[in-house]
């Protein structure tokens, strides 16, 4: 199977990018860069460290960052699974991307930057919901925003196509599969829906 294994021989063959791609970026959070931002409660962190890369989803029940200032952005780190695979490269390797979508719409945003994560007691407290505050919060000093090309959700029909996932695998199969059978199963999926309500923040 030939791959390309040189820049010269990938841009020969997808030619240089439209002037609109390039002068959708910008370096900082401006009015409607900020309103589109703001109005996303899910997006997907993407970062990278010594042991490889790592994708995330992140959601919250309103906005999913709080703008700091024009150049920075705030991430609540909410309870997970405690993995801490973002967290660990942030702290390895600063460099950060997030996608943020808001359902119905087919644009996605992207913020590329570099993060930190800190445990600043007056930070993690103002995110407090229902009495919980996150652990620590993600702060990002954003280097570029653009939106990205609408096609891979129209493609997609990512709104349209309503609920597919009826006949997925579970978690608990997933789960079961990877354990040989010593975890997971559909215990765990009957279950998963109390223990989650009540881990949420």
């Amino acid at each position: 199977m030939p791959y390309v294994e040189d820049i010269a021989t990938l841009e020969a063959l997808y030619g240089t990018p439209g002037a609109a791609s390039l002068r959708k970026v910008v370096h900082r959070l401006t009015p409607l860069y900020r309103e589109w931002i703001l109005s996303s409660r899910f997006c997907i962190v993407s970062t990278v460290g010594p042991d490889g890369t790592d994708g995330s989803p992140r959601g919250d029940d309103g906005p999913v960052v709080r703008a700091l200032d024009d150049q920075t952005l705030a991430l609540p780190d909410w309870r997970g699974n405690n993995r801490m695979d973002t967290l660990r490269n942030i702290v390895a390797d600063g460099r950060i991307s997030l996608l943020f979508m808001v359902p119905g719409s087919n644009t996605v945003v992207r913020v590329n930057g570099r993060a930190k994560v800190t445990t600043d007691t007056a930070l993690c407290e103002s995110f407090e919901i229902k009495g919980k505050h996150p652990r620590s919060v993600i702060v990002i000093r954003i280097g570029e925003i653009y939106s990205q090309c609408a096609r891979a959700p129209m493609r997609a029909q990512l709104w349209e196509s309503g609920d597919q996932s009826a006949d997925l695998p579970t978690v608990g199969a997933l789960l079961a599969e990877a354990s040989d059978g010593e975890e997971g199963g559909a215990a765990y999926d009957e279950g998963w829906a109390e223990r989650a309500a009540k881990s949420m923040w």
